[in-house]
């Protein structure tokens, strides 16, 4: 018996595994494709995934491949800040990295501590009990595990199987994604690109990678079943009654739908079987931030679920993934609703669009965006004072290293510049630090394993309090 089953190989998947294994959790990814995919749905990451990546040692990886844009954290709907906001983190910037490419690390990630990946097996059925899961393989097989965690795209069948609600509003736009080769020179591509932008904010064409170009159009209508992968046919149909030209393209790499269809699971736990990434929550891929969300729900998830089955977790631990995540992701569809109705050509969305381009010149403006669209503002509701409490910390300088340097095996850290608080009884879940820099404004701070503050003070039976309401009873 596993300790955990995900279903579902990409990003959100592969982060969870990742985080289970930093404690030793026995963990089996289960991917329905052979081959990873090659299509291209993101092209970045955004600050709190870039610093996610930094606090378990896999930023420079990503840094190798990607390449940084400090204007992109300035942008909303495609409105760009005059300046960049000034955000409070080391990362303010969006890393520009192909999607595959970060399939490949997270999964590479996983598999060096330790997790099981198996290629091309479909689950087909889940069934528990008060003991585990069941799961049902396409080939026959049944496997069996303590928890399941569906990490299967927005079709999940895993929240189907469960019988959990998606409430939310049905596609109404659909767009074609492609990556393709193309005939016309770059110098008129380009020229002819700008003129259609203009006039349809939902089009754009342009450079990918290995000499590929990346194309985006409106379909014609909203297809029945979405899964079915577009023709090339279609996809030249439609590039020329936008652009008046099909721009050449031929050979494609990759071809495929995407809409607007907004949705979001009304739980994300259904006893021994979560959801996390796309399965809890779909929206327009505006800002990019689906990719991202995903990978912060692992993040969030993946020591709760660890301390469940290392069976120290306090009760309601794992309860507070659905209390912290699902008022983000609501968050996240609210602003990318938003920026659907922006990207409109009619007169009302308009309107909007040029009041919001004026207001985008005060910072404050700006800077207030960004932190949504880039998810540094998160603040989960641990109480109302003080202001910290609840929010990440960013990386600061230590007297020796910096804080994220600390973060890297996923464990609970106290920051003490008093230097007479004790984690004593828990020194196996929480690590101690008091040789602190002058940039922490509190004389003591616990963090969660995913860099939340979970407390702020500097007395010991307050420390000891919220040290058994996170990381259980004293050992």
């Amino acid at each position: 018996m596993f300790d955990v089953i995900i279903s579902g190989g990409g990003p959100t998947g592969m982060m969870l595994a990742s985080e289970l294994r930093l404690h030793d959790v026995d963990v089996l990814v289960l991917e329905k494709d052979p081959q990873p995919s090659r299509l291209v749905r993101s092209l970045g990451l955004h600050p709190r995934s870039i610093e996610i990546l930094d606090q378990r040692g896999l930023l420079d990886r990503f840094l190798a491949l990607g390449q940084q844009y400090p204007g992109g954290v300035g942008r909303f709907a495609g409105i760009a800040s005059p300046t960049p906001p000034k955000l409070d983190s080391a990362h303010a910037y969006i890393l520009g990295i192909p999607q595959p490419v970060t399939d490949r690390l997270l999964a590479e990630r996983a598999a060096e501590l330790g997790a099981e990946i198996r290629r091309g097996c479909e689950v087909t059925g889940v069934e528990q009990d008060e003991s585990g899961v069941s799961v049902a393989l396409a080939d026959g097989t049944l496997l069996r595990s303590r928890w399941m965690v569906g990490c299967d795209g927005g079709r999940s069948l895993v929240r189907r199987l469960l019988g959990i609600d998606f409430p939310g509003d049905p596609a109404t736009t659909e767009w074609l994604l492609g990556e393709v080769q193309v005939t016309m020179p770059a110098d008129g591509l380009a020229e002819v690109a700008e003129k259609v932008r203009a006039t349809h904010r939902g089009f754009g064409i342009g450079p990918a990678s290995d000499g590929l170009y990346r194309a985006v159009v409106p379909a014609a209508t909203v297809a029945e079943d979405r899964s079915v992968t577009p023709t090339l046919t279609e996809f030249r149909t439609q590039l020329h009654a936008y652009a008046g030209t099909d721009f050449g393209v031929h050979s494609p790499r990759s071809l495929a739908r995407f809409t607007d269809a907004t949705r979001l699971a009304e739980r994300y736990r259904a006893g021994r079987v979560l959801l996390a990434g796309d399965a809890a929550h779909v929206h327009p891929p505006l800002g990019g931030q689906g990719l991202n969300l995903g990978i912060q729900d692992a993040f969030n998830l993946g020591w709760k679920l660890a301390a469940e089955v290392d069976g120290w977790a306090p009760y309601g631990l794992l309860d507070t993934y659905f209390t912290e995540r699902h008022p983000v992701a609501e968050d996240v569809l609210t602003i990318t609703r938003a920026q659907s109705e922006l990207l409109s050509p009619e007169p009302g969305p308009q309107a909007v669009r040029r009041l919001l381009t004026d207001l985008m010149d005060f910072e404050d403006v700006s800077r207030f965006l960004a932190e949504k669209v880039t998810s540094i503002g998160i603040r989960y509701d641990f109480g109302d004072e003080p202001p910290l409490l609840g929010r990440r910390l960013r990386d600061i300088p230590l007297s020796r290293g910096r804080l994220y340097e600390l973060t890297r095996d996923g464990r609970g850290l106290l920051l003490d510049q008093t230097g007479e608080l004790s984690v004593s009884g828990w020194s196996g879940r929480v690590d101690y630090v008091s040789d602190i820099s002058e940039e922490l404004e509190a004389p003591a701070v616990l963090l969660r394993p995913d860099g939340h503050v979970a407390w702020i003070g500097d007395d010991q039976n307050d420390l000891v309090r919220h040290l058994s309401t996170w990381f259980g009873p004293s050992a």
